[in-house]
């Protein structure tokens, strides 16, 4: 049986591609439009879509909203998001955002020509290596359970005893050692969401099936948030499934919103460029603090919360804050931004004002990936406000030598030639 390829329409960063009109069935222009425009299910514009008419002179005009990935749109259609900045850039981004330099084999992966391929590979090695943990055992541990029971386990409930004696069976109370437990179900709804996607190469595909059955029966499909990572302990008995969630949380983390056609649903691939910029800005300071920001007294700290009110209800998230480390004060703080504007807007500078306010803090600094044409440097009162660059086009180890050069003199980067 032959299976048709999808017709793929490439679209890149911030740029608008024009498409002719019957390129894309009106029904399939309004999913697109329903799920991944301005209003639609991912609640973020994921592309802006402008269907034909007098103004786009009948034609498609669609422009990617700093998104890049692969959207399979149907069976016949789907959109590659390409970015702006070349892929074993991207790679390098990811490699520090998500923790994922524990993997070794993470070298080389430039040869990759799309997102597509690097999605495989990963899914890929993901399903090897919970197949291989599958094979040695699941971690378990042990977790409280109640239920009534012909014989007694573990510690009878003595207050349920008296107040029902005609019961046969007798409520207890024990403990069941079992490998239904978080740390499991984040790999089962990593695999699911996997295979759910249209991302994944056969072979790929194949492995997280595999994988799958393997968990499935004794590890139960719960829906897992990507934060699920975050504040987790390991022991010696499951240090291996440190780097496995790491790698979970970045499929779930790209996951977008599904449409369903027919009974199959798909899901898109997706990268949030913003969000990543600021992921890999604040894990590559974390990597270099010993031997940058430690030399100046200085740690960091991401999504740093600050809270408005007594209440609670109003708080702001600070992408990143550098603390002096003697007396635990803010010294900086610090915004990205993934956008290439001519100068800073008057709504960034405000935002990063009130950061600067909030936390009593002098130096105010908004770190953008190009080099601005008008670059801030100014005072408002006693706070410090400047733009800086932490450039993701080039090598980027050296454009975050460069930025952190910048950032400690805070003295916006000299444009070159």
């Amino acid at each position: 049986m032959n299976v048709t390829k999808p017709i793929v329409y490439e679209l890149t960063e911030y740029a608008a591609t024009i498409l002719p009109s019957d390129a894309i069935p009106i029904e399939l222009g309004t999913l697109l439009w329903q799920t991944y425009g301005e209003n639609g299910t991912l609640r973020k514009s994921v592309v802006k879509i402008d269907f034909p008419s007098p103004i786009t002179g009948g034609q498609w005009r669609l422009t990617s909203q700093g998104w890049v990935g692969y959207i399979p749109l149907s069976d016949v259609l789907g959109f590659r998001l390409q970015p702006k900045v070349g892929l074993a850039n991207i790679f390098g981004m990811l490699e520090y955002a998500y923790n994922l330099k524990s993997f070794h084999f993470l070298d080389g992966l430039s040869h990759f020509d799309t997102l597509e391929e690097l999605y495989s590979f990963l899914a890929d090695i993901l399903s090897r290596r919970i197949l291989d943990r599958a094979r040695k055992g699941l971690y378990r541990t042990y977790v409280p359970r109640s239920d009534q029971m012909t014989v007694v386990r573990g510690r009878m409930d003595t207050r349920h005893l008296v107040q029902k004696p005609w019961e046969v069976n007798i409520k207890c109370h024990y403990k069941d050692h079992t490998s239904d437990i978080e740390d499991n179900q984040i790999l089962l709804w990593t695999l699911h969401q996997m295979i759910a996607c249209g991302g994944c190469n056969p072979q790929a595909l194949t492995n997280a099936r595999r994988a799958y059955r393997a968990l499935q029966g004794t590890v139960s499909l719960e829906h897992v948030a990507p934060q699920a990572w975050m504040k987790r302990i390991y022991n010696r008995l499951n240090d291996d499934y440190q780097a496995l969630h790491a790698l979970c949380r970045f499929f779930l983390e790209q996951s977008g919103p599904n449409q369903t056609e027919g009974n199959r649903k798909m899901l898109p691939f997706l990268v949030n460029m913003a969000r990543l910029y600021e992921l890999f800005v604040a894990e590559w300071l974390k990597a270099h603090r010993v031997s940058h920001l430690w030399i100046h007294n200085l740690d960091v700290k991401s999504q740093h919360q600050v809270e408005i009110n007594q209440e609670g209800s109003l708080s702001f998230n600070i992408d990143l804050v550098l603390f002096d480390r003697t007396t635990g004060q803010p010294r900086y703080v610090l915004d990205t931004k993934y956008k290439i504007p001519t100068a800073p807007s008057t709504e960034d500078v405000a935002q990063i004002i009130a950061y600067a306010t909030a936390t009593g803090c002098s130096e105010a600094v908004l770190i953008y990936p190009e080099i601005l044409q008008m670059p801030l440097d100014a005072r408002v009162q006693n706070i410090h406000i400047c733009t800086l660059t932490f450039a993701v086009d080039g090598d980027l180890s050296q454009a975050g030598e460069q930025f952190l050069e910048s950032l400690l003199a805070c003295q916006p980067i000299a444009r070159t030639a």
